[in-house]
């Protein structure tokens, strides 16, 4: 099936199956039913069946689902069969902290360096990782395989840094700067406005 088919909807819950099914990895289930799933994940087990079934299905009536061969699909559609290098803009609090973040490994995802404008970080070492200068970054994007761009950094710079890269080959952009990036069409980004969280929480607490 095209990927145009696929709506924004379901790319979304994928990973949040693949996260339940590594729970249940964890736990040495061997399969689960879709009803069992719906139950733990809070989504219809007719959304699950439906979802699933836009890339193959995978599930056998009366089984349900085998639980590593359900992983391993979703991971490949994932992409998280073939390792993708990340580097990540911003050394500050934010920036220190996805750096350190262990279950990037797991995911297939290699943090390779960090990066920072302001010469007073340039050279401290985070984790195994020492910052680096703005400047070196051309040349370590072509050296390193980079695929991805975490901006880590206040909003005024962020477009202008993720012109930068884009222009040094990057496509894929983790945006915790608190703008929404406006990028050509043969790229993407995943906007994390933290702040955005909080106030859904805000809203429950004054409308629940």
């Amino acid at each position: 099936m095209p990927k145009s088919v696929i709506s924004d909807a379901v790319k979304r819950r994928l990973p949040r199956y693949y996260r339940f099914l590594t729970t249940l990895q964890e736990e040495k289930a061997e399969r689960i039913s879709s009803e069992e799933l719906s139950r733990r994940m809070g989504v219809t087990a007719s959304q699950i069946r439906q979802d699933l079934n836009n890339f193959g299905g995978f599930g056998q009536q009366g089984y349900g689902y085998n639980v590593d061969k359900l992983k391993a699909e979703l991971g490949r559609i994932l992409g998280l069969d073939t390792p993708h290098h990340i580097i990540i803009i911003g050394a500050g609090n934010l920036g220190q902290a996805l750096a350190g973040y262990s279950n990037f490994q797991t995911r297939g995802l290699i943090v390779k360096g960090i990066f920072d404008a302001n010469p007073s970080l340039v050279g401290k070492r985070v984790g195994d990782l020492e910052v680096m200068p703005m400047s070196a970054l051309k040349d370590f994007i072509r050296d390193n395989d980079i695929s991805i761009a975490t901006l880590a950094i206040p909003k005024e710079p962020a477009a202008s840094v993720a012109a930068e890269l884009y222009g040094y080959g990057i496509r894929a952009f983790w945006n915790f700067a608190h703008v929404d990036l406006d990028l050509p069409e043969d790229a993407v980004s995943e906007n994390v406005h933290l702040s955005d969280s909080l106030m859904q929480l805000t809203y429950w607490l004054n409308n629940g």
